[in-house]
C-alpha cells in the first residue's frame, strides 16, 4: 500500500511542482526515485542509469528525426514568409467579421501541415490581434481559438497529421497515421464545430455585454511587417508535399520495398509494421524541406541560421517528453504498480479501448503533455491493450485512433507548458483566457472521444 502511495505522492508533486515552473528534465528523474524509495527501492543509481535513461533513451531512438526534421520545416516556413502567407491570405479572405474563424482556421492548416504549434503563435499572433482589434474581439479569446486551430483536432484526429501525437502509437499496433480515418475525420470535425460555435457564442455574449478588444497597449506596434513573400500556390506546395507523400510512401512506397533485412539484428530483428508509419513521414517532411529551399531559394538571408535554429528548438521538446517517458519507466518497474494497472485494465475488461482512453487522459493530464501521458501509457500497457483488443475482435487502427484522440483532453490543465507559454507570448494570464481554453482543448476533445469511443465500439475501425 505504501508503494501505492509513493507513486500517488510522486504524480500529485509532478503536476503541481511542473505549475511552479520547475522543469520537467529535473522533476521526472527526481520524483522516479522518489516513487522508487516509496516502493521500498533503495538502488536509486541503477534506477536512473538503468531504467530511467533506458527509457529516455529509447523514446529518443524512436522519434527524434521527428521532433528534429518538424522543428527545422516549421522554422524554415516561417523565415521563408509562407507561414505568415496562409495566414494572411485566410484573414483577407475571411475578413474581420470572421476574426476567430480567421485565427483557427490559419493555426490548423499551419499546424495539419506538419508547423510546430510554437511557430504557428509567432506566425498567426501580429495577423491575429491586428485582426481581433480591428473587429473589437476580446482579446482573451485569442488564446482559445489558437489552441483549437492547433493543438486538438489537428494534432490528434485528423487522419495523416505529421504531428508526434498521431505517430508515437504506430510502433506499438503496427499502423500507420491514416489510422482509423473515417473516426478520426468525425471526431476532427465534432472538435472543430463545438469548439468554433463556443468561442462564436462567447463573441456575442461579451459584445452584448459591450466588451470589446481591450487595453492592451503593447499590441499597436504588432501589425504585420511587410516581407517579399511567396505567392499563396508556392506557401501551401510544402504543406501539400508533407500530407500527399506521408501518404504515398504510407500505402504503396514502403509496402513495394523489399524490407526482409529488418528481421537480421543488425536492424534490431523488427518488421515493416514496426516502422512505416516513421519511415513515411520521416520521407514526407524530408521532401517538403528540400522543397521549401528550393522554391524559396531566392528568399534566404540565412537559411544555415534558419536549419540551426530549427535544430536546436527541438531538443527542448523532445528531452521533456522523454524525461517524462524515463519517469513513466521507473514507475511501470516497481511492484507497486501492478495494483495500478490491474485497475486500469479491469475498468472495462470486455473493451480496452475504455481502459485506454482512460489512461492515456489521465497521464496525459498528470504529465502535462499530450505526447509524454500516451507514451507513458502505450509503453506500459499497449502490449496488454493489443492482445485484449485481439482477443476481442478489435482492430489495432481502432486502438491507434482512440489513443490519439485521447492524448488531447486532460493535457492542457492549467499546468500545462503550452499553455503557460501561449499565455505568455499573448500577454494574458489564466484568468483572462485559460477557461476557454479548458473548454475548446479539454472539454470538448473529451466529448470527441465519447463520441469516438461509442462508434468504434458499435462499427470497428473505418
Amino acid at each position: 500500500m505504501i508503494g501505492v502511495f509513493g507513486i500517488l505522492l510522486s504524480l500529485v508533486l509532478l503536476m503541481w511542482l511542473a505549475y511552479r515552473g520547475i522543469n520537467v528534465l529535473v522533476l521526472a528523474p527526481t520524483l522516479g526515485l522518489l516513487a522508487a524509495l516509496f516502493g521500498g527501492e533503495p538502488r536509486l543509481l541503477a534506477n536512473y542509469t538503468q531504467v530511467f535513461m533506458v527509457g529516455l533513451g529509447g523514446f529518443l531512438i524512436k522519434y527524434f528525426p521527428l521532433f528534429l526534421l518538424g522543428a527545422i520545416f516549421g522554422k524554415l516556413m516561417s523565415d521563408s514568409g509562407a507561414a505568415a502567407t496562409i495566414a494572411e491570405w485566410i484573414v483577407e479572405k475571411l475578413g474581420a467579421r470572421r476574426a476567430i474563424v480567421s485565427v483557427i482556421l490559419s493555426a490548423a492548416i499551419l499546424t495539419y501541415g506538419g508547423v510546430s504549434v510554437f511557430v504557428v503563435v509567432f506566425a498567426v499572433y501580429p495577423l491575429g490581434v491586428a485582426l481581433f482589434r480591428r473587429a473589437d474581439v476580446p482579446k482573451r479569446l485569442f488564446p482559445a481559438a489558437l489552441v483549437l486551430g492547433g493543438a486538438t483536432f489537428t494534432m490528434t484526429a485528423l487522419p495523416g497529421s505529421p504531428a508526434i501525437h498521431n505517430a508515437i502509437p504506430m510502433p506499438h499496433f503496427g499502423t500507420d497515421g491514416f489510422a482509423a480515418a473515417g473516426l478520426g475525420i468525425i471526431a476532427g470535425v465534432v472538435m472543430f464545430g463545438l469548439g468554433t460555435w463556443w468561442l462564436i457564442r462567447r463573441e456575442r455574449l461579451a459584445r452584448q455585454a459591450g466588451e470589446g478588444y481591450g487595453h492592451h497597449p503593447l499590441d499597436a506596434a504588432e501589425v504585420p511587417i511587410g516581407q517579399h513573400r511567396p505567392g499563396l500556390a508556392l506557401a501551401l506546395l510544402p504543406i501539400v508535399i508533407v500530407i500527399a507523400v506521408n501518404f504515398a510512401m504510407t500505402k504503396w512506397g514502403i509496402r513495394a520495398m523489399d524490407t526482409s533485412y529488418l528481421a537480421e539484428k543488425k536492424f534490431g530483428a523488427t518488421t515493416l509494421d514496426d516502422v512505416r508509419g516513421i519511415w513515411a513521414l520521416v520521407v514526407a517532411l524530408v521532401s517538403a524541406i528540400v522543397t521549401l529551399v528550393a522554391v524559396n531559394w531566392q528568399r534566404w538571408t540565412d537559411l544555415t541560421g534558419a536549419v540551426n535554429h530549427g535544430t536546436m528548438s527541438s531538443l527542448l521538446p523532445i528531452f521533456n517528453t522523454a524525461s517524462e517517458v524515463g519517469y513513466g519507466t521507473v514507475i511501470a518497474s516497481l511492484t507497486a504498480f501492478g495494483a495500478i494497472q490491474a485497475f486500469l485494465i479491469g475498468i472495462a475488461p470486455n473493451n480496452p479501448l475504455i481502459s485506454e482512453a482512460i489512461s492515456v487522459n489521465v497521464l496525459a493530464g498528470i504529465t502535462g503533455s499530450a505526447s509524454g501521458g500516451m507514451s507513458i501509457a502505450l509503453n506500459v500497457l499497449g502490449a496488454k491493450y493489443l492482445e485484449l483488443a485481439t482477443a476481442a475482435g478489435i482492430s489495432p487502427e481502432l486502438l491507434h485512433r482512440i489513443a490519439a484522440i485521447a492524448s488531447g483532453g486532460l493535457d492542457t490543465l492549467p499546468h500545462n507548458g503550452a499553455v503557460i507559454t501561449l499565455l505568455g507570448i499573448c500577454r494574458l494570464s489564466h484568468r483572462d483566457s485559460y477557461f476557454d481554453i479548458f473548454v475548446v482543448s479539454l472539454v470538448i476533445p473529451i466529448a470527441a472521444l465519447v463520441v469516438a469511443l461509442f462508434l468504434g465500439t458499435a462499427l470497428g475501425a473505418f
